[in-house]
């Protein structure tokens, strides 16, 4: 049995919002399994996915670079020691040179940047120069550039507090088109910025994360359901708890089955036969929204337009295919935020938090 720290309690109880003994008891289940205890709480109902936003610990800012012809976006992440120097002229000024130069050069990854020459000087050097004369360490923590193909377009967004950047690439019909989505790709960008997808469709998701992120998913709902029971709030129904996650699961076969009951349905409330085709897709589309809340939580296709919340982003692409006359494909983003992934340094509250699980 693996021994189980108060400091491990505290770090799972802040990122799952579970009650303390909950988290004592998740940890001990899993043998101090840290991401096990966050699905076994997450199935229970007891938590909610551990937010990499609350480990986030480094200062810096994110940069973005469009090249003028729409057809290279570089994204880059520099850390500074705090959150003042993030503000400094010189320091914002370093960011930007720093990815005009990554894209410029085509630069790969980190080594390469440090061995190459900015100013007539080893990046390296010029990286040392600039601490030197900034005043606290900087890191070129990481980078990435995407670029669009023959009739493919890019763009991107750098949020007003620089720290979060989005860019994004797709291919389309023909150059026009390319042209005339420019500025529906920075929307696609701040949208991203905002809602935070991992992924691009439910295609790029594994069944077996489906099938976990299935069962936490209905946990949740569950709890939320109770707690409604209790309330009796005429304006908040029970949740209908759905029969899958994500529409990978929603196979030909399934959603044959479907129309057949819902013909059925029709046909108990006599419905006159020769309207069933004006009813029957919106009732097969909200069957696949009830049954595809996954995709809407974690994909980009799947999620519900900011700045249209009755539409996914897959169908305000499709009506944008109408407008601009042509096929447009996303192929790709990257989007980055300050300190994502980093860990909060140790901190000393482990005591007090011992003295309460005892």
């Amino acid at each position: 049995m693996a021994e189980i720290s108060a400091a491990m309690v505290k770090e799972l109880r802040e990122s799952t919002g579970a009650g303390m003994m909950d988290c004592k008891n998740a940890l001990k289940e899993t043998e101090g399994n840290f991401e096990k205890a966050i699905q076994l709480l997450r199935e229970k109902g007891l938590g909610k996915a551990a937010k990499k936003a609350d480990r986030l610990a480094a200062e810096g800012l994110v940069s973005v670079k469009i090249s003028e012809d729409y057809k290279s976006a570089t994204v880059s992440e520099i850390n500074s020691e705090t959150d003042f120097v993030a503000k400094n002229e010189q320091f914002i000024a370093l960011t930007q040179d720093t990815t005009a130069h990554i894209q410029n050069k085509s630069l790969q990854n980190v080594e390469e940047l440090h061995s190459s020459v900015i100013n007539g000087v080893k990046f390296e050097e010029y990286l040392k120069s600039q601490i030197a004369t900034i005043g606290e360490n900087l890191v070129v923590r990481r980078f990435a550039t995407l670029k669009a193909g023959d009739r493919g377009v890019v763009n991107g967004y750098i949020h007003t507090n620089g720290r979060v950047g989005v860019i994004i690439a797709a291919a389309c019909e023909n150059d026009e088109v390319a042209q005339k989505a420019r500025g529906f790709l920075k929307q696609l960008c701040m949208h991203i910025a905002a809602m935070k997808p991992l992924f691009l469709s439910y295609k790029e998701l594994d069944m077996d994360f489906i099938e976990n992120e299935y069962k936490a998913l209905v946990a949740e709902l569950q709890k939320e359901n109770e707690e409604r029971r209790r309330l009796k709030d005429p304006n908040k129904p029970e949740h209908k708890i759905p029969q899958f996650a994500s529409r990978k699961q929603l196979n030909d076969e399934i959603l044959k089955k479907v129309e057949e009951e819902i013909k059925a349905e029709l046909k108990a409330q006599n419905k006159p036969e020769k309207i069933w085709n004006n009813i029957i897709p919106g009732k097969l589309n909200s069957f696949i929204a009830d049954n595809s809340q996954l995709d809407s939580k974690l994909t980009l296709m799947g999620q519900f337009y900011v700045m249209d919340d009755k539409k996914t982003i897959e169908q305000v692409i499709a009506e944008k295919e109408k407008e601009y006359g042509g096929k447009i494909e996303i192929v790709a983003f990257i989007r980055f935020e300050v300190g994502e992934g980093l860990e909060k340094k140790s901190e000393d509250f482990a005591a007090e938090v011992a003295a309460q699980i005892g």
